[in-house]
Order: C-alpha cells, then structure tokens, then sequence
C-alpha cells in the first residue's frame, strides 16, 4: 500500500513556544490511530534537552529523509535537520536565530513541491525578530507566497483564512494599520479575496457551493451612507460582482450582529474588511483549536492560531491544542487536494 507523505512542521521561532507544542503534539498523536505523520525541520539537540528538561516523554530522533518519518513516528518525534544552531533561549529571542528559521521553512515548502511532505504546517515566529535579521516580508503568508510563485508559474494572492468548527473567517486586508484599511479597500481586493476563498473552500474544504458573508466596514454597514460611503460605493459592488460570477456572496452586513450562532448557521466563511474585524471573533470562540489557513497557494499550509508566547516558552505550560488542530485540518486538505 502507497503512503500518504508525512506532514511538514517548520520550527518557528527556537525561543518561542514551538518546540514545546511540536513535543506535545507528537506525544499526543503517536498513538492515534487516524494521527497525521509528521515530522519537524528543526535542530534535534535542542528539541531532545528540551524534552528532557520539561520531563516530557518525548525521544527525538534524527531522520535523512522526509520519507523515514513513518518508520519512526511510533516511537519518536522526527526530526530533519536544515541546518543551523540555535542562539536564543525561551523567552530569549536572538536574531542570529532568523537564517535557520527561514531555512526551516524554504525546507519545507522544497520538500511539498518535490513531493515528499504532503503539507507545510508552521510554528509561530516572530516578525520584528526576522525584521532585525533583514527580513523582507510583512509575515509568514507573504513569504510563503513569494516562495510558492516559482512553483505555481504566476502572481499569487495569498488569503489568510482563520478556521474552527465554530467558525471560519477571512480578513480582506491583514497586516497594516487601522487608518491605511480605508484606502487600500478596493472593489478589485475584495472580488479577488472573494474568487479565491470560494475556490479553497470547494476544491479543498469539500464544499460544492461555499457560502461567503462580507462585513461592512463602518458601523450599521454604514446606515445607508450616513456613516461612511464604504459599504455602499466598495463593499457592495464587489459582493454583486461575485454573485454575478456565480459565486453565493452577501453583504454588506453589520459586523456586530454577524457572529452570534444563529447568524453564523447562514454562512460557511465570513470576510472581513480589517484584521481584528475578522480575528477577534474567531479568538474568542475558539481560542484553543482555532486554525490558521493560508489560501491562494500551490500547496497546503496550516499553522496554530496564536504566536510564539515568549512569556510561557520553556516553562511547560503551552497548550498545543491549535497545533495538533493544525496538522489534522492539513492532512484532511491535503487528501482533498
């Protein structure tokens, strides 16, 4: 019988809550029997004194190839090193750390392009530490986007997609300051964002016909115009757009009647005009589980919900709940794909 390629697991960030999470999920998902496979591009020696420094009933070993991960998963987390040392401790954050976090990451993404991992699923970093090594990108997203486009042949848009059973959303702009969202809020963003969620959630989410539900961005959706021309002059022409492409879109609706269970039966994913519009919700209903998506891309990728809790890291008590969702919802993706 063929197997199925192991998941992918970048490190993250060393000094973050990662490698705990990444100990805990392996021991939480060695023995399931409908577990993901799994593997981490990461250092082993850190992970291993980690583990034992935790009191975690972890072992570590050491894997050449992507395709040894299944041979070992029982009875140990596998590790596949890209090279580097680790600089940092928990809670310690050292830029020196950035070139084998970003290493962590081109090997992952090389290995589901060749073939060999069947997803990508990240551990949080820190931006402002990569930012001080000359990172060049706003975020995990953007550069996994810009490292898919040779494999894909052409621009992507990459769509940040938040999921839990409770909930899915999507913020129409992401990373940037509240007063910039108005004016890079644009018919053409949202009729993109709209296309490309309606494609993940049918090609990979298994839905025949997504239903897409976009948020006004000014209070009341703008009351008719008496609070903003927003809603009425840039949201609503692209919700028509995607109707009219065949695509089940609505809106725009108050976003502080969108969220309560009754309202959320009526939609399968909503959108959101800025970051924490579409954030704070899904937080709040599922902080523990939630997971991000990345849509738009070549290839699946998924990551926990939250960041690298450089507060808690290395003290035993990070919950790795989102991760463990993370890497089930990319093997079910990926299966779909």
């Amino acid at each position: 019988m063929t197997r199925e390629p192991p998941l992918a697991l970048t490190r993250g960030d060393p000094s973050g809550v990662g490698p705990e999470i990444a100990l805990k999920a392996w021991a939480a998902l060695r023995r399931a029997p409908d577990a993901p496979v799994f593997f981490i591009a990461a250092e082993a020696a850190p992970l291993r004194a980690l583990a034992q420094r935790l009191g975690l009933d972890a072992p570590v070993e050491q894997i050449g190839a992507a395709r040894e991960a299944h041979d070992i998963f029982a009875r140990a987390l596998p590790v596949l090193d890209p090279g580097g040392a680790v600089s940092g401790a928990p809670g310690a954050p050292d830029p020196r750390d950035a070139e084998a976090t970003i290493a962590s990451i081109r090997t992952c993404v090389d290995l589901v392009a060749r073939g060999e991992a069947a997803a990508v699923v990240t551990n949080p970093i820190a931006k402002e530490v990569l930012y001080r090594a000359g990172f060049a990108h706003p975020g995990h997203t953007e550069f996994l986007a810009a490292l898919a486009e040779p494999l894909a042949g052409r621009r992507l848009t990459p769509v940040m997609l938040l999921w839990s059973p409770e909930l899915a959303v999507v913020p129409a702009t992401i990373h940037i300051p509240l007063k910039d969202v108005p004016a890079r809020l644009t018919r053409a963003l949202l009729i993109e964002t709209g296309a490309i969620v309606a494609q993940d959630f049918r090609d990979r989410f298994g839905l025949a016909a997504p239903r897409l539900a976009f948020a006004g961005l000014n209070p009341h959706a703008g009351e008719g115009g008496a609070m903003g021309h927003e809603d009425q002059e840039i949201v609503a022409p692209a919700v028509a757009a995607l109707r009219a492409a065949g695509i089940e879109a609505s809106g725009p609706h108050p976003a502080d009647t969108m969220f309560h269970a009754r309202a959320r039966a009526a939609y399968d994913v909503a959108i959101g005009m800025y970051h924490d519009q579409a954030l704070i919700p899904i937080k709040t209903l599922a902080f523990d589980h939630g997971v991000n998506v990345t849509l738009g891309l070549p290839f699946v990728r998924t990551s926990p919900d939250h960041g690298t809790a450089f507060d808690i890291a290395g003290r035993g008590v990070a919950d790795a709940s989102s991760l463990i969702a993370a890497l089930r919802l990319a093997a079910k993706l990926a299966a779909a794909s």
